[in-house]
């Protein structure tokens, strides 16, 4: 796997999956960027927010991979990349930028911002995945014990199924192939919350399972 600072990359996240996300930072489509291990944090973790600038966290679907998806000269299917697929996880992200003004630099300095890649929760495993209804069944969210507006799958490209085939073929058409034992997370399913020091977020995936963390100063 890819190295940055001597931290192995465990995963891929998929940034601007929804026209609203995507007119937000000002690309016409999703950007790709590399999760690594030395950012990822435990289900209940508290996050500092003392260095973030942007100050929201995303609920996503991650999925791993049981089985490599080697490079080849025809795109795969969605079929053909769910079958590669060991689980899915419910995940947290809270991205960060470089830039002061991340919504005007402009789709390459996102890339370069390795798509405003910062922490990660990964959940647990649910290998019962196949039969969930990713279009429809909503996925509940609480700030502070509070509910708020749910997140859905359909919210994700349309389908975080075809999210992740999205990144797939989009690795494979730069050279790089998708690992056993990786992830990656679709992109948010709602609406990215704006939380704060003293806030707690939790996301209930149903038979997916949940996932929370906490945020300090």
């Amino acid at each position: 796997f890819a190295h940055i600072h001597g931290s192995p990359a465990m995963g891929w996240k998929i940034a601007a999956t929804s026209v609203d996300g995507q007119r937000h930072i000002g690309v016409d489509g999703p950007l790709a960027g590399r999760i690594y291990h030395d950012r990822m944090l435990s289900v209940g973790a508290n996050v500092s927010l003392k260095s973030n600038l942007m100050h929201v966290a995303e609920i996503e679907f991650a999925f791993s991979f049981a089985k490599a998806m080697p490079l080849r000269s025809g795109e795969y299917s969605v079929a053909e990349v769910l079958d590669a697929v060991a689980a899915v996880h419910p995940s947290i992200e809270i991205p960060d930028s470089r830039y002061d003004d991340f919504v005007t630099v402009g789709a390459p300095q996102l890339i370069a911002d390795n798509a405003c890649a910062c922490l990660f929760i990964l959940g647990q495993a649910a290998s019962d995945w196949k039969s969930f209804d990713y279009l429809n069944e909503s996925i509940h969210v609480t700030l502070n014990g509070e509910a708020i507006d749910s997140g859905y799958g359909r919210n994700v490209l349309g389908d975080p199924r075809v999210a992740l085939t999205w990144i797939v073929n989009e690795l494979a058409n730069l050279g790089i192939p998708m690992h056993a034992g990786q992830f990656v997370t679709t992109g948010t399913c709602r609406v990215p919350v704006k939380v704060k020091a003293g806030d707690e977020i939790h996301a209930d995936f149903g038979s997916l399972g949940q996932v929370n963390c906490r945020f300090t100063d």
